[in-house]
């Protein structure tokens, strides 16, 4: 039996502490806040409930699959609800393709028959052949990668080589290619290659510039389904908070690791705020991987994985309103995602050199039409746009900036309403929380979602590692390898239990 300390109690952190448990280890989670879930959170007032992290729940079967592993089913512990339509979205108008107004197109869930029929019946013939032809290609991108990605751990360039031998995946992963200029070669149609780039959002990317791999992504959520958990998609990390303390895991809230210690060449444990020493002989970081290396770690280790996090871009950040709406909106959807005319301008600021918040941003807006989110009558609308990280100088924006978050919510529901959704005279009550209040509630780095962008042909390799230089010392979360999202967390979880093995 191993002594193990995870660091953070974000989904990743409690994944893993439920898994060793069950493996027989002795596990301590210390996480700095007084709440559990890390970004995987919620917000309540005056009955309305908002989720305030990920308000979507992809590919359930890597959490039916921790919780068949450590006990009962998930089903015995959450409430899963398909969600169809999947999404609403707005496209603005397209010169050619069909009428001189804004168009809206319903996404159905999990089917792939009744997506080209909607395709064929909103956006025209062949839309949905094309689609369907993409999709095809996704699955082939998606066999390629799964087992030997995002189910195993990488090493960098060994990893690298090895696929390189493979030359039948090399070709239908196609790593020289965006995602961006893999839709173009499937879809004629630009209403559809606006869909599609959105997808790369979901990794914090630049669709000009993330790699053609990430067409998984919308594979999956087409595939296996859009699916809500009951009363808030936060709940998620309830159940696995509460699976790892049957478990027999010791969750400390309040307790903010200060330093790693490196002993002997490996990891020996922590050093709190307090002073306090917890002994281990393993570690795992459920914190973000700039922050593992940069502040927990002595500067003696963990030279290279710094080198290599500075040579990767940052996710892009999120700018976040929780608007309680007075009545109920007809023929809202449960996701809704409202385009603007020119979505390049989006990502130039979003990642430009001088960035910027975006004057016409794509609005992403969830509301739940479930009764344990909202009072009788009303509506708890979570609403998104992509935004620049947090701080001062290039490629950042100061969100601390005296009136600038009240300004640009301002901006940002007058857009809704010029995209047909105007609940200005319908609000009871606004939060806003901008990317510097990410920082600081979750300690990433200007509030970058995601840890790193996948950004580059290479920047699958260049993500953080599960198994640290430092031998004991493992990383899970957003910000490690296989990435951000909650499927891909859930299987960084899985990754690190097999590679410290059972007790």
């Amino acid at each position: 039996m191993a002594r193990v300390v995870v660091i953070g109690a974000g989904i990743g952190g409690l994944s893993v502490a439920a898994r060793l448990a069950t493996n027989g280890h002795d596990v301590v989670v210390c996480e700095q806040g007084h709440d559990i879930g890390g970004k995987l959170a919620s917000f309540s007032r005056d009955g309305f409930t908002f989720d305030t992290g990920p308000s979507l729940l992809t590919l359930p079967a890597v959490y039916r699959d921790l919780f068949l592993a450590t006990g009962d089913p998930l089903e015995q512990s959450i409430d899963l609800v398909a969600v169809d339509p999947a999404f609403r979205y707005r496209f603005p108008a397209v010169h050619g393709f069909g009428g001189t107004g804004a168009l809206w197109l319903d996404v159905p869930n999990a089917s792939r028959s009744a997506l080209r029929s909607a395709f064929d019946e909103t956006l025209g013939p062949g839309a949905g052949d094309d689609w369907d032809r993409f999709l095809e290609r996704a699955h082939a991108i998606w066999q390629a990668t799964r087992g030997p990605f995002l189910e195993s751990p990488l090493n960098g360039a060994r990893d690298l080589a090895s696929l390189a031998r493979r030359t039948g995946d090399v070709r239908t992963i196609a790593p020289w290619l965006s995602l961006r200029a893999l839709g173009e070669r499937y879809l004629r149609d630009p209403r559809l290659r606006m869909m599609l780039d959105r997808y790369a959002t979901y990794t914090g990317s630049d669709p000009r510039r993330a790699p053609a791999a990430l067409a998984v992504v919308p594979y999956v959520e087409q595939t296996f389904g859009a699916w809500h958990v009951s009363g808030g998609v936060h709940r998620l990390g309830d159940a696995v908070h509460q699976r790892a303390v049957l478990r027999g895991v010791h969750v400390r809230t309040g307790c903010d690791v200060h330093e790693v210690l490196v002993e002997g060449g490996r990891a020996a444990g922590v050093v709190l705020g307090t002073g306090e020493r917890i002994d281990a002989d393993v570690v795992v970081s459920d914190a973000d991987t700039a922050v593992l290396y940069d502040e927990l770690l002595p500067t003696s280790v963990g030279a290279s994985a710094r080198r290599r996090l500075r040579r990767t871009t940052p996710s892009l950040s999120g700018f976040v309103l929780l608007l309680a709406v007075r009545g109920r909106t007809p023929g809202i959807g449960h996701h809704t995602v409202l385009f603007p005319a020119d979505y390049d301008a989006e990502f130039d600021a979003v990642f430009g050199r001088d960035a910027a918040p975006v004057a016409d941003p794509t609005v992403y807006v969830c509301a739940p039409d479930d009764p344990a989110m909202r009072p009788e009558g009303d509506e708890a609308w979570f609403v998104l746009v992509n935004a620049a990280r947090h701080g001062h100088g290039r490629h950042v924006v100061d969100w601390d900036s005296p009136g600038l978050a009240d300004r640009y919510a301002d901006r940002v529901l007058q857009v809704m309403a010029e995209r047909g959704l105007d609940v200005r005279d319908r609000l009871l009550w606004r939060e806003v929380r901008t990317p510097a209040d990410l920082e600081r509630s979750t300690r990433s780095p200007g509030g970058a979602i995601y840890g790193t962008s996948s950004n580059g042909a290479r920047a699958a390799f260049l993500r953080p590692a599960n198994r640290s230089p430092v031998p004991g010392l493992f990383l899970v979360g957003g910000s490690a390898h296989p990435g951000g999202g909650l499927p891909l967390v859930g299987l960084s979880a899985a990754i690190v239990a097999d590679l410290v093995g059972p007790a």
